[in-house]
C-alpha cells in the first residue's frame, strides 16, 4: 500500500509543462512572418518583367502585278472641303478669346467676344424711349376716351338745344385729334421696338460663334486688339478670329497633266500614300474632275476623296495617288503585308503577336501569299496593328511587352 504523500504528489499539476507552449509561440509567429516576407521579396526579385520586342506596323498592299494595272501616278495635297477664318461683322476689340490651337468646337459655339460698351448704352437709351412711347400711348388713350364720351354728351345736349353747334364741333375736333394721336404714338412705339431689336443684334454681333463644327488650326487674334470684318487699319487691326477645319470635309487635290487626263474618271479607284505614312496605302477614289485647265500648268484639277477618314490624315499633307485602271478596281485585293520573322505555327496553323494596350496577343492568321521576306495575309489583322518581329523565347499570350525604340 502507498503512502498517502505519493499518492498527492500524482494529483498535484506540473505547471512547468503548461508554461512550455507559452514561451514558444511568439518564435512560431515571428517564423511565419519571416517566411511570408521572404517569399514576398523572392516573388518581387523573380516576377517577370515587361519583355523589350521589335514591332512592325501592319500595312496595306495590293495583290502581286497590281503595280502594272496603275494607268497613272501623281501628287498632290490633303485639303479640306470645308474651313473657314472666322471673324466678325463689326469692329470692335477683343476683351475674350475663349479658344485655342487644336481645340474642337461645336457650331454655334462662343469662339470671343467684343467691347460691346458704346452698344449696351445705345441699347439701354432705345429701351427707355421705348418705355416712354408706350406711358404716352396710354395716356392718349385715356384722353381719347374722355374726348368721345364729352363728344356724346354734346351731342344730346345739341339734339336739345341746349349746347350750340360750336359746341358740337369742338367736342369732335378734339375727339378725332385724340384718334389721330394715338395711331401715331403707335407707330412711335413700333419704331421703338425696330430700335431695340437693332440694337439688339448689333449686341449680338459682338459675341463671334462657330459657323460649323471642326478643329481650331490657328489662333488669329489676342484680347486687346482690334478686329474688323474689313482689312483695313494695316497691321494693328485683325480680320479673323481663329481658323477652322471641319475633318470630315478632308480630301486630297490632284493636278493632272492634261495629256493624261482621259485616264481619270469620276468613281475611279485611287491608292493613295502619304509622305508622313509611305508604308500606309490609303483607299480613295476620284470625287469629280474640276471642268477646266490651267494654261500656265497645263494640268486638270482632280479632286480625290478618302473611303475612310483617319485621325492621321492631317490637312496640307503631301500624298502620292496612283489612279487604278477598271480591271484594278474590281481585282486588286486589300492584303496585308508582315515581315516573315513574325509568323508563327500554332497548333497546326499561322498566327503572330499583335501588341494591344503593352501586352502580346496571340492571333492566328491566314496567310495567302509569300514574297521574299514578307508574307501576304488574308485575314487576322487589321491595316495599323503593330506585330511583334523576331518573337522572344518563352513568350506567352497576355505576357508584359515593351516597344524597343528604333
Amino acid at each position: 500500500m502507498s503512502s498517502p504523500k505519493n499518492t498527492l504528489d500524482e494529483l498535484r499539476i506540473d505547471r512547468s509543462q503548461l508554461a512550455e507552449p507559452s514561451s514558444k509561440a511568439p518564435l512560431l509567429v515571428l517564423f511565419l512572418v519571416g517566411a511570408a516576407v521572404l517569399a514576398g521579396g523572392f516573388w518581387w526579385f523573380t516576377r517577370a518583367k515587361a519583355a523589350e520586342v521589335r514591332t512592325f506596323m501592319v500595312r496595306e498592299a495590293a495583290s502581286a502585278g497590281g503595280a502594272s494595272r496603275t494607268v497613272l501616278n501623281a501628287s498632290g495635297y490633303v485639303t479640306a472641303r470645308r474651313q473657314a477664318t472666322v471673324s466678325s461683322k463689326v469692329t470692335g476689340k477683343v476683351v475674350e478669346v475663349f479658344v485655342e490651337e487644336g481645340k474642337r468646337v461645336q457650331q454655334d459655339q462662343v469662339l470671343a467676344r467684343l467691347d460691346d460698351t458704346n452698344i449696351k448704352a445705345s441699347l439701354h437709351l432705345v429701351e427707355a424711349q421705348f418705355n416712354s412711347a408706350k406711358s404716352a400711348l396710354e395716356e392718349t388713350r385715356v384722353r381719347l376716351k374722355e374726348a368721345e364720351l364729352q363728344f356724346k354728351r354734346t351731342t344730346d345736349l345739341a339734339k336739345d338745344g341746349i349746347a350750340t353747334r360750336a359746341d358740337l364741333d369742338h367736342a369732335e375736333a378734339e375727339a378725332q385729334s385724340l384718334k389721330a394721336r394715338l395711331q401715331r404714338q403707335q407707330e412711335d412705339v413700333t419704331v421703338a421696338e425696330r430700335e431695340i431689336a437693332v440694337w439688339q443684334q448689333q449686341s449680338d454681333d459682338t459675341t463671334i460663334r462657330a459657323p460649323f463644327a471642326g478643329i481650331v488650326t490657328s489662333k488669329n487674334a489676342q484680347p486687346g486688339e482690334m478686329i474688323s470684318p474689313m482689312s483695313a487699319g494695316g497691321g494693328f487691326t485683325r480680320t479673323g478670329i481663329c481658323t477652322i477645319v471641319d475633318m470630315n470635309s478632308l480630301e486630297i487635290e490632284v493636278d493632272v497633266n492634261e495629256s493624261y487626263i482621259n485616264r481619270v474618271e469620276p468613281g475611279q479607284g485611287v491608292e493613295a500614300k502619304l509622305d508622313a505614312y509611305p508604308d500606309w496605302v490609303i483607299p480613295c477614289h476620284v470625287v469629280a474632275i474640276i471642268p477646266t485647265a490651267d494654261r500656265q500648268k497645263a494640268t486638270v484639277k482632280v479632286r480625290v476623296g478618302f473611303e475612310k477618314l483617319d485621325p492621321r490624315i492631317l490637312p496640307d499633307m503631301a500624298a502620292k495617288v496612283a489612279f487604278r485602271g477598271a480591271e484594278a478596281a474590281t481585282v486588286a485585293s486589300r492584303a496585308l503585308t508582315v515581315p516573315r520573322a513574325a509568323l508563327q505555327s500554332l497548333d497546326g496553323r499561322d498566327a503572330v503577336f499583335v501588341v494591344q494596350n503593352g501586352r502580346a496577343e496571340r492571333r492566328a492568321v491566314t496567310v495567302s501569299a509569300a514574297r521574299d521576306e514578307e508574307v501576304v495575309i488574308a485575314s487576322g489583322l487589321a491595316a495599323g496593328e503593330r506585330v511583334i518581329v523576331g518573337t522572344p523565347k518563352g513568350l506567352s499570350d497576355g505576357a508584359a511587352v515593351k516597344e524597343s525604340k528604333p
